[in-house]
């Protein structure tokens, strides 16, 4: 199939021309944008070691910043990484880069760790000595989709927890990239992802949900992103009496799905069109998820309040 020219991402934004002045955190520095370097010896840039977390400003407020602090230091744990910081200190590293940007609402903030400068090319981590690099990537960004997302399965998976724990929000996203190819060259716009048993799982870049018959399914999780958002939207559907399951399913259950939708700190919740030519529901926003996307708002809302 040819490639269809009008593709789309989750994180599509709308331009914003302040992004060209934005200031950036660096090991301690904040810095203009276009001396925001790292050594080609980094290990993140070598290896792909390393860990990092999306974060969205609502209102002057990180929404559910302690999550997103418990899963990066859970993260940098897991592969044995030190940050260098307890967890005030990057939080203050994040509010001062804010700060310094003049950034109240509408951003986007892509905070990386990675296990530092290597003394010699090579993979093991002993040769990272120098401690970690520390970025933090602050953006106007407010997203912009012109319609509903298309998504294709692809032949990548996500896989198993001894391998690459697809709960970990690391570095090495290279599966994902290709997954993400796969689907733009089946002239979707991003990657519908299936487990190591066929079950339906998770897109290249966020979760995934369908609902059928005013229920909404997500995956079981054992494979996918630990995702705030998508935690959030089972918590939210649960408190407000709406049935939710965590579950296998299948792509067939998934073709017959009434609506679909994506979850992920940047977009929310981001409608589906279509899988894999088959139209989802009527293709556009459906009720449930514009009543999800609601309760979402409304739940951000009250975590800036307290």
């Amino acid at each position: 199939m040819t490639q269809k020219t009008d593709q789309i991402s989750t994180h599509q934004a709308a331009e914003d021309t302040r992004n060209d002045a934005i200031l950036i955190y660096l090991n301690g520095r904040i810095v203009p944008k276009k001396e925001a370097l790292v050594s080609v010896y980094d290990s993140g840039f070598m290896l792909g070691d390393g860990v990092w977390e999306g974060l969205r400003l609502y209102d002057g407020h990180w929404a559910f910043l302690g999550e997103h602090m418990d899963r990066l230091f859970e993260a940098a744990k897991a592969i044995d990484l030190d940050i260098g910081m307890d967890k005030a200190g990057v939080v203050a590293a994040l509010e001062a880069t804010r700060a310094a940007n003049g950034m109240t609402s509408d951003a986007h903030a892509r905070l990386m760790v990675t296990r530092g400068v290597k003394t010699r090319p090579f993979q093991h981590p002993s040769l990272s000595q120098q401690g970690p690099t520390v970025t933090i990537i602050m953006e106007h960004s407010t997203p912009s989709l012109p319609r509903p997302i298309r998504l294709a399965t692809v032949p990548h998976i996500r896989g198993l927890p001894m391998s690459q724990d697809p709960k970990l929000n690391s570095h090495s996203k290279l599966n994902c990239i290709l997954a993400c190819i796969a689907a733009e060259k089946a002239g979707a716009d991003e990657a519908l992802m299936l487990d190591v048993n066929g079950f339906v799982n998770t897109t290249n870049a966020c979760n995934f949900f369908i609902v059928r018959k005013g229920e909404v399914w997500t995956s079981t999780g054992d494979y996918c992103m630990n995702g705030i958002t998508r935690q959030k939207v089972i918590d939210i559907c649960r408190a407000e009496g709406i049935p939710v399951f965590e579950r296998n399913y299948s792509l067939v259950e998934t073709y017959g799905a009434d609506e679909a939708f994506l979850t992920g700190t940047f977009g929310a919740q981001t409608p589906v069109a279509a899988i894999d030519g088959r139209q989802i529901g009527t293709g556009e926003l459906g009720p449930m998820t514009m009543r999800i996307r609601d309760l979402y708002k409304a739940l951000v809302a009250r975590d800036a309040a307290t």
